[in-house]
């Protein structure tokens, strides 16, 4: 690899500074780097290509990847030679290199808001971490990976630390070159910058990228790199602003099930919404043949073993005409859960005036619906006067002419998706918040983590700025145009829709077997197979609940590390499963 450093006094001081940290220091001039140079990172391997002298052996290291990684070949220096050597095992990764020189660099002046940024120090970290891959599927890590080196000089990890919860909200991985394979160029990379995309607190992606510059710079390294999807502008615009520029470098990849969307070229799928395109994705990594029917629509045909079904998105022939009805009529809904013994809220008549006002000094506050309608269209949540509810159910009623009011239930909205009449993921879903900084005004922040929610979700989740938007925060006394004061967290809806920018905690491991019970009552009552059951509850670990509504087509997606689309496509080819997972018992609560 050819060098972009030149030999000057500040290179002289910065070798004399890394012997002095008890670093090794460059080889002589003549030696070269250690020879076919391999790093560990738990998620895969970084090959050196630069140490490699020839093809073949770099070949010979890519065909020794293991189950489930992800190794790369970086710096390679003819791309073509080595795609040659092995052109149905290997492919070219359609990352563009970006390089900041360190001597340059000049760390900002602005401190983070809302976290903090720290190394990474324990087990829960690392956990931590592995879920944060998750949400942006990534290739996870062994956390004992992480434990194992977190002494190592070689590699080095950086979190964002909300300030509020003590949750790990971001996170970056850095390669030291020198101690890795004795770099004569002192160099460094950096990998695997992630942010929650749940997270509220702007900036997080720009701190850890400081952080790690900044931690390479005292060590007396001349640049740092990184490699960064060609279509990933949001990432590229950061590392343009931080003062990146892009230089000719490359990276090959196995052609493995996890890389197959980077070299299959383009396919039918392209514009599948995230809820469709995860279990697409899971059939055909079954070997199960897909048709795209309507991408638009979310439809599309799976077959296998002389078996067809049409889905549209996780609603497949398998669900009734009968069923479907009776979740598009959510008073029906009502009735028919009611019934099988799960607790409702209250309604009230919507053309009752007396009967509002006696609800509103009964349980203080209303929700209002459209009886029919989706996405969180025409809900409004947590209202407190005649008036509030008169104006809502107007504007429900552009949705559909029927309107539910009821009872507004305490607690936090539980999503549980019921596949088989199992239940297979729950998950918190929390109304969209963002954080002051005590400079941008609220209507930016929501706008920044609108596009931040977008990003993250396929474009599917934004918040929009709307009537709705403005009353909540009207409530809590701020308007669009106010800037919120630092560190002040601000909601900015009440419904937790991630369609309107709401967030989704899993939490399927803590949930109360009351609450998988009557999830499982419900989707049994509607005698419908696959289902997502919201209920409001106190605590996810408490028995209290309030059935909600019935999702007839709930999306599998962001529900991460739950197998969601793995158990529909289970539900609709039985015997595609893996004879392990077949075998498997599964409860029911």
């Amino acid at each position: 690899m050819a060098s972009d450093v030149r030999p000057t006094r500040t290179k002289a001081h910065r070798l004399k500074r890394l012997r002095h940290e008890g670093l090794k220091p460059p080889v002589r001039s003549g030696e070269g780097p250690s020879a076919n140079a391999v790093l560990d990172c738990g998620w895969g391997r970084l090959l050196f290509a630069q140490t490699f002298a020839t093809a073949e052996p770099l070949i010979e290291a890519l065909r020794a990847e293991g189950p489930d990684r992800r190794d790369i070949a970086f710096y390679v220096r003819n791309p073509h030679v080595l795609l040659a050597q092995a052109p149905q095992e290997v492919f070219l990764d359609p990352s563009h290199t970006y390089r900041l020189d360190l001597a340059i660099y000049r760390a900002s002046r602005r401190q983070p808001r809302g976290f903090t940024v720290r190394r990474l120090t324990s087990e829960r970290d690392a956990e931590a971490v592995n879920d944060i891959y998750a949400r942006r599927k990534m290739v996870p890590v062994p956390p004992d990976f992480f434990w194992s080196r977190r002494d190592d000089r070689t590699l080095t990890y950086f979190v964002a630390e909300d300030t509020t919860t003590g949750r790990v909200i971001g996170t970056v991985t850095g390669v030291n070159h020198v101690r890795a394979f004795d770099d004569p160029e002192c160099g460094s990379s950096l990998w695997c910058l992630a942010v929650d995309p749940q997270a509220t607190q702007p900036g997080i992606g720009e701190a850890l990228v400081r952080r790690l510059a900044e931690h390479f710079k005292t060590q007396g390294l001349a640049y740092m790199d990184l490699s960064v999807m060609h279509d990933n502008d949001q990432a590229i615009a950061l590392y343009d602003k931080l003062g990146f520029r892009r230089v000719s470098f490359f990276g090959v990849k196995r052609k493995n099930p996890i890389n197959e969307a980077l070299f299959v070229g383009p396919t039918d799928d392209h514009d599948l919404n995230p809820y469709a395109r995860i279990i697409v994705d899971e059939a055909r990594r079954r070997g199960i043949h897909t048709e795209i029917v309507d991408a638009e629509g979310g439809l599309f045909r799976l077959s296998w073993g002389g078996r067809t079904v049409r889905c549209r998105e996780s609603l497949s022939e398998l669900t009734s005409a009968v069923a479907l009805s009776v979740c598009d009529d959510k008073r029906m809904t009502r009735r028919i859960v009611e019934a099988a013994g799960v607790r409702v809220p209250a309604r009230i008549d919507a053309d009752d005036d007396e009967a509002i006002k006696a609800a509103l000094e009964q349980y203080g506050s209303l929700v209002v619906k459209p009886a029919r309608g989706e996405q969180g269209q025409g809900v409004a949540v947590g209202l407190s006067s005649a008036e509030a509810v008169r104006t809502a159910v107007e504007r429900a009623r552009r949705i559909c002419p029927q309107v539910l009011i009821e009872e507004q239930v305490e607690g936090e909205d539980l999503r549980l998706v019921v596949i088989d009449y199992k239940v297979v993921a729950c998950a918190l879903r929390r109304p969209p918040r963002v954080v002051g900084d005590g400079r941008s005004t609220l209507r930016a922040l929501i706008e920044h983590q609108s596009r931040r929610r977008a990003a993250a979700t396929g474009g599917e989740s934004t918040i929009p700025i709307d009537d709705e938007t403005e009353r909540t925060l009207a409530e809590a006394g701020h308007r669009l145009d106010d800037v919120a004061p630092d560190g002040a967290e601000v909601m900015v809806r009440k419904a937790a829709n991630l369609h309107l920018g709401g967030t989704i905690h899993d939490v399927t491991d803590e949930v109360h077997p009351a609450l998988i019970r009557a999830a499982i009552a419900a989707a049994r009552a509607i005698d419908i197979p696959v289902t997502g059951i919201d209920l409001m509850v106190k605590s996810p670990r408490e028995p209290d609940h309030a059935f909600i509504e019935a999702n007839e087509r709930p999306g599998l997606a962001n529900h991460e590390p739950q197998p969601t689309a793995e158990r529909f496509i289970d539900l609709l080819f039985p015997l595609s499963a893996p004879t392990s997972a077949r075998a498997a018992p599964r409860s029911e609560a």
